[in-house]
């Protein structure tokens, strides 16, 4: 996992900025509940999103381990952040009556512990809020790339902490119901197949580090015989889901 106190500087302008952080947003406000209310941003980051979320009437509370990100945090949301472990919560059960997770289930070996949390400190009838399938978002809408590489994904995709499926089921154990579902674009992360070939040269897309070299350069062929090679394809899909207490 990353260094967030050494990433933190510059986090913000390598995840999309403004306009991804203005998006997700909007999207989290369209689940939250309305009127006064307590929330509770976990993994808040630099807050540049949990900012976004500030009313007059609702409380807002952004809670990270990494001090460097708590720093960035602390300058948009004065008086609003806490320092903690998001397996361990320093809240008390039944005092928050929204939880939000962005970009954090993803990354976790296990993501069980951190849901029981959340579900613990929400009021009876509150709702969690958190990005799933992450690594799905580049293909919610249909492109040619992702009729080339569908073959490569349904065969060697590793299932990963974030998979719906798999929320939805804890969440149903932990007493907690879907309610809701919306997504959110990565605007501007759109790749075109140019990018997509230097990302698979360098690693970084899962189901192709699982697969046999021998399809990987097939479907490298097939991404490189595509027209509008420098064109960018659609922006991600960020699914995002609310479950209720």
């Amino acid at each position: 996992m990353l260094d967030y106190d050494d990433e933190a500087r510059h986090y913000d302008a390598t995840r999309g900025g403004e306009p991804r952080a203005r998006a997700a947003a909007d999207a989290v406000e369209r689940l939250l509940p309305q009127g006064p209310c307590a929330v509770l941003d976990i993994a808040c980051g630099t807050g540049i999103v949990t900012e976004r979320l500030l009313r007059p009437e609702r409380t807002v509370v952004g809670v990270d381990r990494s001090p460097g990100m708590l720093g960035l945090a602390a300058r948009r949301l004065p008086g609003g952040v806490v320092r903690g472990d998001a397996a361990a919560l320093p809240f008390a059960s039944r005092t928050v009556d929204a939880v939000v997770i962005v970009w954090l289930l993803h990354l976790l070996p296990d993501p069980d512990p951190v849901l029981a949390e959340a579900a613990r400190v929400l009021r009876p009838g509150g709702v969690l809020i958190t990005t799933v399938d992450k690594n799905d978002a580049y293909f919610v809408e249909d492109s040619d790339i992702a009729q080339v590489t569908a073959d490569l994904r349904r065969a060697y995709a590793p299932r990963v902490p974030d998979r719906s499926a798999r929320v939805l089921d804890r969440a149903a154990e932990l007493g907690l119901r879907m309610a809701a579902r919306t997504v959110f674009p990565g605007t501007g992360q759109g790749r075109s197949p140019r990018g997509w070939r230097e990302a698979i040269d360098a690693g970084h897309i899962s189901w192709c580090t699982h697969a046999p070299q021998d399809r990987v350069a097939d479907v490298r062929r097939r991404l490189a015989a595509l027209p509008g090679q420098e064109t960018a394809r659609p922006d991600p899909q960020y699914p995002l889901i609310a479950l209720k207490s």
